[in-house]
């Protein structure tokens, strides 16, 4: 009974020596995680707008059919925009959602300070249209120094790109 009382003693140091390695590692992956799939939304949303004539767009929405403003922390929609027309999917007039993710418990998505981006739209060329704009990902718990940050921008070109940060 007591060897099995120091091995028991022995695992619960050993346990609580790894969780918080291993919070970190969860809390690393899912901003990666979140990255990615931000990124490959971004990648269809321009392909699907060089075969449309209106274009593609990407937005943040919270019910996976309509965009619904800044909330990019809640999931977004890739969605073919037909006519080029309105800044809502219309079913009527031919558009239609390709994606809807939604985004990772534990991960902010945050716009910088005064900027309007609510919604990335692509023209039949892939090009973005409204030049230049970020999001910027970032874990929800964020201790100071760790690399949790995330910088996503696209570019006037269509092309995105990620720059590691580290937490404030």
């Amino acid at each position: 009974m007591v060897e099995l009382m120091v091995v028991v003693a022995i695992v619960a140091i050993l346990a609580a020596i790894a969780f918080p390695s291993f919070e970190a590692t969860m809390r690393s992956n899912r901003v990666s995680t979140t990255t990615n799939e931000l990124l490959a939304s971004f990648a269809l949303a321009r392909s699907e707008a060089l075969r449309s004539p209106g274009g593609a767009q990407v937005c943040s929405s919270t019910n996976g059919t309509t965009c619904t403003g800044t909330a990019w922390d809640q999931g977004w929609i890739v969605w073919i925009n037909i006519d080029g027309q309105g800044a809502q999917p219309v079913v009527a007039d031919g558009d239609r959602v390709v994606r809807y993710s939604q985004a990772k418990p534990g991960v902010a998505i945050t716009t910088p300070a005064g900027a309007a981006n609510t919604s990335f739209r692509f023209d039949q060329r892939g090009f973005l249209i409204g030049g230049q704009r970020a999001l910027t990902l970032a874990s929800s718990t964020c201790p100071a120094g760790a690399p949790l940050v995330r910088t996503f921008t696209v570019r006037p070109t269509g092309g995105a790109s990620i720059v590691r940060g580290d937490c404030p």
